[in-house]
């Protein structure tokens, strides 16, 4: 059980109406949603990350984005609920999504622009910040509204993944796990 209970239905209207529009139809909510859905200005302020949408990334960029910075956060639950919800859909081979959590930036497995994607993120989660040399790698790559969104997903992740760490929800009915010998941050 998480640490605060979440929403059961039936919901409230509006709150129902925000999870109609972020889940795939007939798809139940997310703990995550349920849970941040029982404080107001919780679940306001993490609608208005406005991150839950495409944006300019394309499918495939953006959830590596989100998958490595979930894996290095330890976070167990988005890893899998990304990694179940989109890799097919991102063409992330088994072999990419196990690196997403097991392997170094330069995994041959990676493009040189996914590569540089990877190393971005690395460097965002180890030291919150890029060199010179790392935003290089990504401009040779990516536009400007393109490394904005990378810098503005690895931080709204990296704060899902406090989230549901810190309340310690439990793993969604069938998503992915981690790669057996990984241990999330639990």
């Amino acid at each position: 059980m998480p640490r605060i209970a979440p929403l059961e239905p039936p919901y409230a209207p509006q709150i129902k109406a925000h999870f109609d529009a972020i889940m795939p139809p007939g798809a139940d909510p997310l703990v995550l949603f349920r849970t941040l859905a029982t404080g107001e200005r919780a679940w306001r302020k993490f609608r208005a990350g406005s991150l839950l949408d495409r944006g300019p990334l394309g499918l495939r960029d953006r959830e590596i984005v989100i998958d490595r910075t979930c894996a290095l956060a330890g976070c167990e639950y988005e890893w899998g609920v990304h990694v179940s919800a989109f890799a097919e859909a991102a063409r992330l081979t088994p072999q990419q999504v196990r690196a997403t959590v097991l392997s170094p930036p330069d995994d041959a497995c990676w493009s040189p622009g996914e590569q540089a994607l990877i190393a971005a993120v690395d460097a965002l989660h180890a030291r919150a910040a890029l060199s010179d040399d790392e935003f290089a790698g990504l401009a040779a790559h990516y536009d400007t509204e393109q490394i904005l969104e990378v810098l503005l997903l690895c931080g709204f992740y990296r704060t899902v993944a406090y989230v549901a760490n810190g309340l310690d929800l439990p793993l969604e009915p069938g998503a992915a796990r981690f790669p057996p010998g990984v241990r999330p941050s639990r």
